[in-house]
């Protein structure tokens, strides 16, 4: 398998930010590993993902993927290493089809359509009088928040890379959609490298790994289990405290 990560004494900051997020961050990321990251806002989550991309520089220090390191290698040949699916998807103003063969533009209509099915998206789309060749709306309006959701998905599964990152894919939707997208994520996670940003930690309890940051360190590191067991830990804190508002809100 590919899509192993791993960071070599990572030093970051933002250019107009006087404190680094990272300060010698090293850890790996095997292969095929799912792996959630959790902590408070702003605790570095997204930037993780973000350096992993090469969306920024780094200060100090390396990140490989299979063993290359990123800043060495082409935005295009990274780009097709990595798939992302967002809270809020970005679709464009073109047909269903070819959002969806966005990552994969020479993609077959068979191709898209085996997509699809795979991301519980042919369902609502195959019944549309255009089908497939329907046009989205400007920025995706036409479509409610859950089928918006399955399109990323579905381009996702056709970009077919080793490395996959959910932005928290289900945290807006009801719950019939969410757990078709569920489903659908857990289709696509598998046999890839999976980054879950979680802001909802339910949502990650099944991952193979969490990675719990604070201020740009990773404070603790192991499967839900493990981590719910440690007294006075971040990640215990936090998923007692979600629990509780839980609870208040069905109350």
């Amino acid at each position: 398998t590919t899509g192993r990560i791993d960071f070599q004494n990572v030093h970051f900051r933002y250019a107009n930010h006087p404190l680094p997020i990272y300060s010698q961050c090293s850890l790996s990321i095997e292969a095929g590993e799912r792996v959630g990251l959790v902590g408070p806002s702003g605790s570095g989550k997204s930037t993780f993902v973000k350096l992993i991309q090469r969306l920024y520089d780094l200060s100090g220090g390396r990140i490989l993927i299979d063993g290359q390191d990123v800043s060495e290698v082409t935005q295009e040949s990274l780009r097709s290493q990595i798939a992302i699916v967002q809270q809020e998807p970005i679709l464009f103003h073109r047909s269903l089809a070819e959002n969806i063969a966005y990552g994969r533009p020479g993609a077959s209509q068979a191709e898209i359509e085996q997509a699809a099915r795979l991301a519980s998206a042919h369902d609502f789309i195959a019944p549309l009088p255009k089908g497939y060749g329907t046009l989205v709306g400007e920025r995706g309006l036409k479509l409610s928040g859950g089928e918006r959701q399955r399109v990323a998905i579905a381009r996702a599964f056709l970009a077919n890379a080793p490395i996959l990152i959910l932005d928290e894919a289900t945290s807006s939707l009801d719950s019939e959609s969410e757990v078709l997208i569920q489903q659908a994520v857990d289709r696509l996670m598998v046999g890839r490298t999976t980054l879950v940003i979680a802001h909802r930690l339910s949502t990650v309890r099944s991952l193979d790994r969490l990675l719990v940051f604070d201020r740009g360190r990773i404070m603790e590191d192991g499967d839900h289990a493990a981590l719910i067991n440690l007294d006075g830990g971040i990640y215990r804190r936090l998923f007692e405290r979600q629990a509780l508002e839980l609870a208040k809100g069905l109350a």
